[in-house]
């Protein structure tokens, strides 16, 4: 069979189908495996991810999928989210010694850039998601409503909203409030920071993106199969109205006995024919799927000037300045050496206002708000900067967008899609490109007459949820 896209969706799909006993040939149209979560080589030498990629702890197929192809030992775990605000003030998520939902509830407490007013709004919100166990009622309004409508319904405040909420929702979802369906958002919540008191650890590759990806080419070559880089898709063939073969370079064409498509959504629509659309509704409406962008600022400087892993800044455009240096350092957190200069990555998510802005301006302003948040870095000279604007780094989350994502299995024979922007019940994450890798998987064997599982159940409820969810299912079996 084989596979096109080198992305998680496509590797997903390619390592579970190669320990299925199928022989997977995966094309790849770069020179690198990993899609929008990889790393790339300056000239310099200097490796760059193309934006920084976390996990939390609620990923059970991502953490799955490292697992099988031994990459998890790359990935870092913190307990502990530090938030900084412009005038100095510290906040922070570190679960405590109470059982969920209750573990965060001392930091939040404690939490200096909100205000009491403001925690008590934020505690009215999660409440209503606590009692619908994630599923209030108005998220099942037709065509959806956007996050910002669903706070406002809960009167959150200003300050909750900019703070908080949007704070940790637009690096999430990589999209506004008033975009984003709100049924991701109250999920994000729910899994995240009130089912499980493990959900809301990060974890943060160690290791350059396109590293963590080794053991999927081996994994795929040791049963048989092949990863081909450097081989972009022209077109498909097509008889009798069925997918009969993949057109590259060069006049070459390959056949197989079933074919996954792990493309962006955009480029599948551009790919397909008219009749094939007409043959699958749910591949008309890919022009429907909307994207959103995210920019990368990388900075080196001439000193150290962060000594913790990562931090989240409130109330500016730079939303999270990631301690690379750190993070590359060994396994066990410590260092080769005394750190003479320091690499720092900064993430902006849902960047729409910079897409259109020159790089030196997006450098001059993201290197004030370092100096700003940074003390240590007004004193340092900056040695090296570069911008990594990706402007369809993911699908847009907007409200009712699920009404357009396609199941992994068409209705055209043989054929079978894998992307975060397929049916996954998750947004645009690395998760979701997992879970739609293992789905298409499991619907091909399906078809084959051979069904396998390679999905994972989501992170189980503990604490008190766990106890209140199992009291709630005896009510309903008794």
């Amino acid at each position: 069979m084989i596979v096109i896209g080198g992305g998680l969706a496509g590797l997903a799909a390619g390592v579970a189908l190669a320990e299925s006993g199928w022989r997977v040939r995966l094309f790849e149209q770069r020179p690198f495996l990993g899609g929008r979560a990889t790393s790339y080589v300056l000239p310099d030498g200097e490796h760059v991810d193309n934006c920084q990629h976390v996990t939390l702890g609620c990923c059970t197929n991502l953490d799955d999928f490292y697992l099988r192809i031994g990459a998890a030992g790359k990935i870092k775990y913190f307990d502990r989210l530090l938030f900084l605000d412009p005038q100095g003030r510290k906040g922070e998520m570190r679960a405590g010694l109470l059982p969920a939902p209750f573990h965060l509830t001392g930091s939040f407490a404690t939490f200096a850039p909100l205000t009491l007013l403001d925690k008590l709004s934020i505690a009215r919100a999660m409440l209503d998601i606590l009692r619908t166990q994630g599923n209030p009622a108005d998220l099942q309004e037709n065509g959806g409503i956007s996050m910002l409508e669903w706070l406002r319904r809960r009167s959150q405040t200003k300050r909750a909203i900019e703070r908080f909420w949007r704070v940790v929702l637009v690096s999430a979802l990589d999209e506004e409030l008033d975009r984003t369906d709100a049924r991701f958002g109250v999920d994000v919540f729910w899994k995240a920071f009130l089912s499980n008191s493990t959900g809301y650890r990060m974890g943060v590759p160690a290791v350059p993106l396109a590293n963590l990806y080794d053991g999927c080419k081996s994994e795929i070559e040791r049963r048989g199969g092949e990863v081909i880089l450097r081989v972009p898709v022209r077109g498909l063939k097509i008889e009798n109205g069925e997918l009969a073969g993949i057109r590259f370079d060069e006049a070459r064409e390959e056949t197989a006995d079933a074919y996954v498509f792990a493309v962006p959504h955009t480029a599948l629509a551009e790919l397909l024919p008219e009749s094939m659309k007409q043959g699958d509704p749910s591949l008309a409406n890919l022009d429907k799927i909307k994207v959103a962008p995210i920019t990368g600022v990388h900075f080196w400087f001439d000193r150290e000037v962060m000594r913790e892993p990562f931090v989240t800044l409130l109330d500016t455009t730079t939303q999270w300045i990631f301690n690379k240096t750190a993070l590359y350092a060994n396994l066990n957190g410590e260092g080769k050496g005394p750190v003479s200069g320091q690499y720092l990555q900064l993430v902006i998510s849902a960047s729409y206002d910079l897409l259109e802005k020159p790089r030196q301006e997006i450098i001059d302003l993201s290197l004030a708000e370092v100096r700003q948040a940074l003390p240590a870095a007004r004193k340092a000279e900056l040695v090296k900067a570069t911008v990594i604007k990706e402007a369809a780094a993911t699908f847009s989350p907007e409200p009712g967008v699920d009404r357009w994502r396609p199941r992994q299995q068409t209705a055209i024979p043989r054929l079978f899609l894998a992307g975060d922007w397929t049916a996954t019940g998750w947004p645009a994450t690395m998760e979701g490109a997992v879970r739609s890798g293992y789905l298409a998987a499991e619907a091909l064997l399906r078809s084959e007459g051979t069904p396998g599982k390679f999905l994972q159940p989501d992170l189980a409820p503990d604490g008190f949820i766990a106890m209140w969810l199992g009291k709630q299912n005896s009510a309903k079996n008794g």
